[in-house]
């Protein structure tokens, strides 16, 4: 009778040891979650930095008049792009 008691007292032991472990875990995994989507929302903050200082630099080598062939393309691109997004706005406002 001692040795079943014993053995259910281990298993209990390991038991309780394995669901703080759980729980640890668990804690440690929605950390992690939050980091990553703390980063995800720094990247995407950093890259629409990038495309608005691309697009500033486009409009002051357009004013400068020092536009190369590519940067016309990529600027006339964009400027097309707008166009595209107020004609859209336009076409839902006189809806």
């Amino acid at each position: 009778m001692q040795k079943q008691q014993a053995h259910i007292t281990r298993i209990q032991a390991k038991t309780q040891e394995l669901i703080r472990r759980h729980a640890q875990l668990q804690k440690k995994c929605a950390q992690q979650e939050q980091t990553i989507q703390e980063l995800r929302q720094k990247t995407q903050a950093d890259q629409d930095k990038i495309r608005r200082l691309e697009e500033q630099q486009h409009v002051l080598k357009a004013a400068a008049g020092s536009l190369t062939t590519t940067d016309k393309k990529s600027f006339e691109l964009a400027i097309n792009r707008y166009i595209r997004e107020i004609d859209k706005c336009i076409a839902l406002l006189s809806e």
